[in-house]
């Protein structure tokens, strides 16, 4: 699978309950291939093996996975932590099966990098920040897509 990737977890570790003592880490990222396709990754392992392949790559990068695992998604407990996708599906990478590569959008497909910048929600599926200051009280207690651009940092 080749894809740009456009959006990543911060690494997380937990204790493992199959040996007490121990902790098992995970991180996840989404990569899109197309306009209408996204999927998201989800990595667990060893600290040795989690940290450097999450500081490997970055949001924007193109990256190829090979040899992942394909999971159908529980829906619902899925989308809590991550992305709503597109696919029904979600990849597993294996320290010991999977790799991911990395390598610049532009040696890749120039065509991935313009994806980038696409929204991964339904166009129709947003309410812009007037809507929701001058309906405030109607939308109390419900959740929102909000479509925002930040103009200026400082």
């Amino acid at each position: 699978v080749i894809g740009v990737v456009i959006g990543k977890t911060d690494v997380r570790g937990f204790p493992d309950r199959k040996n007490v003592g121990s902790e098992r880490y995970t991180f996840s990222f989404t990569i899109r291939d197309s306009p209408n396709y996204f999927i998201n990754v989800t990595s667990w392992g060893r600290e040795e093996y989690i940290k450097p392949l999450s500081e490997s790559f970055s949001v924007g990068d193109c990256v190829t996975i090979e040899n992942p695992l394909v999971q159908s998604k529980e829906m619902g407990r899925e989308e809590k932590f991550n992305p709503v996708t597109p696919s029904c599906y979600k990849l597993l990478l294996s320290e010991n099966h999977s790799v991911v590569k990395t390598s610049p959008c532009y040696k890749t497909d120039t065509k991935l990098l313009s994806l980038l910048h696409l929204p991964v929600k339904d166009p129709q599926d947003y309410y812009s920040l007037g809507d929701i200051v001058a309906n405030g009280q109607s939308l109390d207690g419900r959740i929102l897509n909000v479509l925002a651009a930040v103009m200026s940092v400082s």
